[in-house]
């Protein structure tokens, strides 16, 4: 679930900041890309983090 909300929140933030910088469509939609990715990851490894404790 945290992977999820990861890229959504990483797909959101990507493309407000792309637009805030008054990039065209495919930088938008770049940016949204490459944000859902890194926080798809992020929420990745805080995912794994947190079963290892939990297990633990």
């Amino acid at each position: 679930m945290i992977v999820i909300a990861g890229i959504v929140f990483g797909a959101v933030w990507g493309a407000m900041l792309a637009r805030r910088r008054k990039g065209r469509v495919p930088d938008i939609v770049q940016y949204a890309a490459i944000h859902a990715i890194v926080f798809g990851l992020l929420g990745l490894v805080l995912t794994i983090i947190i079963e290892r404790l939990a297990a633990g």
